[in-house]
């Protein structure tokens, strides 16, 4: 079989066609701007693939927060989010409708958890974790096979958290100030400091008020859902790979022998699909729409 998955992210929305992840087919990427651009533009090139490779399921993997339950009227519209212009976009009924085919939807990490559960450090696990630190923190929360689901889907990125000592950065989160995101993120970070993070050194005290941020939202995630692994990836963590062995130290120290973590001392890893994880997370979820 063929799928077709749609990655749409803040700054950039990837449309991809694949039979599996050894086997991509095509690939495209459109900057996210505004909601009619995109999403049009996202249309043409899935219409341009159906005509020429026909593909059985689309998986559409979003930034949100946006309507993930199937029974809702509002199935597939985004809530309120900071990408301005984008609050209640439809996003799933006009793909849906424009290719014809069943359509799987969930959040970005969500599909990034999937994928990495499918093809890389996830692999073998039914209880996973994933969480990307970006332009903004999200997280992936995979309970027995499937996302957690209540009336909304997981935004632990926006977990309140116990400030480090000494450290007095109020927190860029336009909603909720000094949460995970408002910390640990990269337009946090950028907002702080005003420069590239990538020139940020590793010694930068900057660092463990991320890595206690972090760690917190780590100890959250292993008291309430205890995942075999936390995979931890996007582009702050990936520009600075010291962090990953920083918040698992952390993590154990905050735990205080409560829980011994799975693993060895490689509880949290970095994810194995790389930039990957977020397009291959939209063919995992059309491989879910055919199930």
């Amino acid at each position: 079989m063929t799928y077709a998955g749609v990655e749409l992210g803040g700054t950039k929305c990837i449309a991809i066609l694949a039979r599996d992840a050894d086997d991509v087919r095509a690939r495209e990427t459109v900057p996210t701007t505004s909601p009619e651009e995109t999403l049009g533009r996202v249309e043409e090139i899935l219409l341009g693939w159906k005509a020429r490779d026909p593909f059985d399921a689309l998986g559409i993997a979003s930034f949100g927060p946006i309507d993930v339950d199937p029974r809702s009227p509002t199935y597939g519209q985004m809530r309120a989010t900071t990408k301005p212009g984008w609050t209640h976009t439809d996003v799933v009924p006009r793909l849906r409708q424009a290719t014809g085919v069943p359509a799987e939807l969930d959040t970005d990490v969500n599909g990034a958890a999937f994928a990495e559960m499918r093809w890389g450090c996830g692999q073998g696990f039914d209880d996973f974790a994933y969480i990307t630190v970006g332009t903004g923190v999200g997280v992936g929360l995979i309970v027995n096979g499937e996302a957690t689901r209540g009336f909304g889907h997981c935004e632990l990125g926006h977990m309140r958290v116990a400030r480090m000592a000494g450290d007095d950065w109020p927190g860029s989160c336009p909603f909720h100030r000094d949460c995970v995101e408002g910390i640990a993120s990269g337009s946090s970070l950028k907002a702080r400091f005003g420069e590239d993070i990538g020139k940020l050194e590793p010694d930068h005290p900057v660092w463990e008020s991320v890595v206690w941020a972090l760690a917190q939202l780590c100890h959250t995630i292993v008291l309430a859902a205890a995942p075999r692994r936390i995979a931890i990836g996007g582009g702050v963590v990936a520009r600075q790979p010291h962090l990953l062995v920083r918040i698992e130290t952390r993590l154990v120290e905050s735990l205080n022998g409560f829980i011994d973590l799975p693993g060895g001392g490689a509880y949290i890893r970095a994810p194995e699909l790389g930039g990957d994880a977020g397009p291959l997370g939209a063919i995992a979820l059309a491989m879910k729409a055919m199930r």
